[in-house]
């Protein structure tokens, strides 16, 4: 990032984002074919959330195109046999429907490219269905093979950052699909960004900008699972779809790069036989989408147990046990414990907010204390950057982690702590986040807000002498 495109975005920080309106009725996105400076694609795309294509030149250097690949440009089955043959792969079978989204099972690899070659040489069918190789995590299970690399583009990712600190999980994915193979109408996981390649093959997109989902309801709340379906017709089940614009529908050819930004929701299908590279990913331009989300899932949450609660008679009795909870850990020393008492109904609340939580991690990925642990190492790893631009020592992160923060540069960093500190300012005067037990957390809100603040005051003149 330059100086003027700090200078730009400092600005932006706590301002709403622009509107969608002239994707409404356009059928077109930018189409990136030339070389194109961070800067530029960071003020152009990631700030408004706006999508845009890059051209096959951008991933032509990739082995993966050159391994993968025929010289007809098909999937090459039998070079990806010698690489991954009985390595475990989720398998998705898009003839069945789960909720709203496919019923996965786990195969060996060589079981799938067997399947697979089948489907092909019975005209694309087969009892089985249509089976898609979908969410591998294969840069995780196969560590050593370096096939493509990630666009600078797209490098600023604090969600890979975060799990690769916890060396536990990512998001970074490939997906092998026949043509036929498709993906049900989502948004992205916590309304990340993401950026998918197409190694070989095609692909359709529809995606709709943010809001235009909501007119895609049904009757019940409920977004559909298929956005063609003619059962969008029924304005009785439906009543809001023709409200909604026309989704843009892009044609990713081989080679190409979409970038999906957050909260578009979207249905893909391929168009032929294809292989492409997907990875999740947030940063400072789209965190405040991302807390807004997590937000939105609690008070989803909430609202559930309310229904429960009027609709359950053994409510009461569920908050007994919740009392005899409050007996072994002797929170109060009221005798017997009793929904009356306000110390116990204190505790009860405290306990249900907790519980509260547990669930949101189990519907969401992710609760608030989780993602106050999350912008810590964020934090962290951008203060140490600082101050070690500051100071010339080295500082104490993985190798590729400092490379990244180094590519992008000083001003980034800024920016990102700036970005951090906005959402910990919202989160310290959020009241569910107030309800939560502090003492659990790494480090006290507060207090990392003091360290940010400290941190960009003493090297403020620092990193402005630095140059992209």
């Amino acid at each position: 990032m330059d100086r003027e495109a700090y200078r730009n975005c400092c600005s932006l920080v706590k301002m709403p984002r622009q509107s969608y309106e002239q994707f409404w009725s356009s059928h077109f996105v930018d189409y990136i074919d030339k070389e194109l400076s961070y800067s530029k694609f960071f003020k152009k795309y990631l700030l408004p959330n706006h999508p845009c294509m890059f051209s096959r030149r951008f991933t032509e250097e990739w082995k993966c195109r050159k391994q993968w690949v025929t010289e007809e440009g098909k999937p090459h089955f039998q070079k990806l046999l010698q690489e991954f043959d009985e390595a475990p792969v989720p398998v998705a079978n898009c003839n069945a429907k789960e909720y709203n989204a496919n019923p996965k099972q786990v195969m060996p690899f060589k079981e799938f490219i067997h399947y697979w070659k089948e489907y092909i040489q019975n005209g694309h069918s087969s009892p089985k269905g249509c089976l898609y190789l979908k969410d591998w995590h294969m840069s995780r299970d196969f560590a050593e093979n370096s096939v493509y690399t990630t666009p600078v583009f797209f490098s600023s990712d604090w969600l890979n950052e975060y799990w690769d600190t916890l060396e536990v999980d990512d998001y970074r994915f490939v997906y092998m699909g026949p043509k036929g193979s498709w993906t049900p109408f989502h948004a992205d996981v916590f309304r990340s960004y993401s950026w998918s390649a197409n190694i070989c093959g095609r692909k359709k997109w529809l995606l709709y900008p943010p809001g235009q989902e909501e007119f895609l309801r049904d009757s019940h709340g409920n977004l559909p699972y298929d956005v063609t379906s003619s059962e969008l017709q029924d304005r009785g089940l439906f009543p809001h779809c023709e409200e909604a614009c026309q989704p843009l529908e892009i044609i990713q050819e081989a080679g190409e790069i979409i970038f999906v930004p957050s909260g578009w929701h979207h249905q893909v299908y391929n168009l032929e036989d294809t292989i492409s590279i997907n990875h999740n990913w947030l940063n400072g331009c789209n965190i405040d989408i991302m807390w807004q989300f997590l937000q939105n899932e609690l008070s989803s949450v909430q609202k559930e147990i309310d229904e429960w609660r009027n609709t359950m008679d053994s409510w009461h009795q569920h908050c007994q046990v919740h009392i005899l909870f409050l007996d072994k850990i002797d929170l109060c020393v009221c005798e017997p414990k009793t929904l009356c008492c306000p110390v116990c109904l204190q505790q009860i609340k405290y306990l249900l907010s907790v519980s509260i939580q547990v669930i949101m991690k189990a519907c969401s990925g992710i609760n608030f204390a989780e993602f106050a642990s999350f912008l810590k190492i964020i934090s962290d790893n951008r203060m140490a950057f600082l101050n070690a631009c500051s100071s010339g020592d080295s500082p104490d992160y993985p190798r590729h982690l400092s490379e990244t923060l180094t590519t992008l540069g000083p001003y980034h960093a800024a920016f990102d702590l700036q970005r951090v500190a906005h959402v910990l300012e919202c989160l310290l005067c959020n009241e569910d986040f107030k309800r939560l037990d502090h003492s659990t957390l790494a480090l006290q809100p507060e207090t990392m807000l003091q360290q940010i603040r400290d941190t960009i005051q003493s090297t403020r003149g620092q990193h402005l002498l630095y140059q992209e």
